[in-house]
């Protein structure tokens, strides 16, 4: 069982190097696309926040990053989303293929808009 994290580079600690690579990258993205948001760990997993509440989460796993923009946004991009396993609000980027990066960017700006309503 994990320990709880503290911070995000607490969280990625543990990980393979190659992982705390993917980590990092989608870290550096969701930031690029949302400068203003601030970190935390939330449900223990890394998330970041604008104005107090949740924009998006991320996560490690034994295959994959998981993605959490949430329902609506899956729904808006489910057609950039083909091949990606997805479930109600989670999208499953695979170890073994390279991160959509410039999918995580236009998925954050969408949901940064949406928090901002």
């Amino acid at each position: 069982m994990r320990k709880a994290a503290r911070d995000f580079d607490d969280y990625f600690q543990d990980f393979p190097p190659e992982v705390r690579q993917r980590l990092q990258a989608m870290r550096a993205t969701i930031h690029s696309a949302a400068p203003q948001a601030s970190e935390a760990i939330s449900y223990a997993i890394p998330t970041l926040k604008h104005n107090g509440k949740n924009l998006v989460h991320f996560a490690a796993y034994a295959k994959h990053i998981g993605f959490y923009p949430g329902a609506k946004a899956l729904e808006v991009f489910v057609r950039d989303l083909e091949g990606y396993k997805t479930s109600k609000g989670t999208v499953q980027f695979p170890h073994d293929r390279p991160l959509p990066l410039d999918l995580v960017t236009r998925i954050v700006e969408y949901c940064l808009h949406h928090v901002q309503a």
